[in-house]
């Protein structure tokens, strides 16, 4: 009785090929993020010290000090010394994950960034949520179907609101939902993300959602074109091909074509996108912030840019820009994971 050789499976063949190509991957990425962010921690250093004014005199307004005291707050601040020894010892700090202690609030940076951070979670990651499923479902709608007066109206309106500034659009719906016009009241907060007198239990819960209206609505507004666009073209493209004929041949209807079998091909080169804002998530939106007074890290910024405050705006613009890195990466290696197209190249 002759026995037939055990063949080896072939997806356990085809996987490890698979697998260490996208470890490869991966590392080269990290590798290319490392890079980055160690210029970006130089960049940082020389940046903010390029801009006018001097922060111990800036601390001193409203203060009599002397020419000796204020060289005294040179010295405590270490801005007495040479530039390249100020250098290293920010990097020393840096790579220690200290990021010092601000020159305005006497408190460490982490302390400060620890404090603003779910603030600016809270309002700028509901709204991008908010503009990632808007942008999306407009932009399928629109690409399947373009010329459509759907079509038209969509992309008008949200490439005139990508075209306007964002402070522009912030202090026009101050002035027509907070302040109000003429005999109209204003509808909704002005400035922080509560009342002072914040109401305990699901009624302050509402209290944060109405503060959060304007400069919400702000930010959906200048950010959910981009993915209306990618979108919509991702879908024109997709409308074409051979796959999308074949299941129309099958029968199904316009809009199962569209949700099961358009829109999943289409959402691919919407994933770095995505990731992107994700990063920029973390550093908020530093003008929308500051017009409508919301505590989180873009004002922090702005405060310590105004001082300057050297540590201050060195700790949120490094955080910002990390994460920003951080997310760009992760997005190159998920759509290498999801596109096959992206581990053949």
């Amino acid at each position: 009785m002759t026995t037939v050789p055990e063949v080896p499976a072939v997806e356990a063949l085809d996987e490890r090929p698979v697998r260490h190509g996208l470890l490869r991957y991966a590392a080269t990425k990290a590798g290319g993020a490392l890079l980055s962010i160690a210029m970006v921690i130089v960049a940082t250093f020389f940046l903010f010290r390029l801009l006018p004014g001097d922060p111990v005199r800036a601390l001193a307004q409203g203060r009599n000090m002397t020419p000796e005291q204020l060289d005294l707050e040179r010295a405590r601040l270490g801005l007495d010394k040479p530039i390249p020894e100020q250098f290293l010892h920010f990097v020393s700090q840096t790579l220690r994950l200290d990021l010092g202690v601000s020159y305005e609030y006497k408190r460490p940076v982490l302390d400060l960034i620890g404090e603003r951070i779910g603030s600016t979670l809270l309002l700028t990651g509901t709204a991008l949520v908010m503009a990632v499923s808007l942008g999306l479902w407009q932009g399928a709608r629109a690409g399947w179907k373009p010329g459509s007066r759907f079509d038209k109206i969509s992309t008008a309106i949200s490439l005139v609101l990508w075209s306007v500034p964002t402070f522009w659009l912030g202090l026009l719906l101050l002035m027509v939902f907070a302040a109000g016009i003429g005999p109209i009241p204003g509808i909704f907060p002005t400035r922080g993300s509560s009342s002072v007198d914040k109401p305990a239990g699901f009624a302050g819960v509402l209290d944060v959602g109405e503060h959060m209206v304007l400069p919400c609505l702000t930010l959906v507004a200048v950010v959910y074109a981009q993915y209306l666009l990618v979108m919509r073209s991702s879908v024109i493209d997709e409308v074409g091909q051979d796959y999308i004929t074949t299941a129309r041949a099958k029968g199904l209807r316009d809009d199962e074509v569209r949700r099961k079998h358009a829109v999943p091909n289409a959402l691919l080169p919407t994933v770095t996108l995505v990731f992107l804002r994700i990063g920029f998530v973390v550093g908020g939106a530093v003008t929308v912030e500051a017009i409508f007074s919301w505590p989180g890290l873009g004002q922090l910024f702005y405060q310590a840019i105004r001082v300057p405050d050297f540590t201050l705006m060195q700790g949120t613009f490094l955080l910002i820009t990390v994460s920003v890195i951080v997310m760009n990466t992760l997005a190159d290696v998920v759509y290498h994971l999801l596109d096959p197209r992206v581990r053949s190249a």
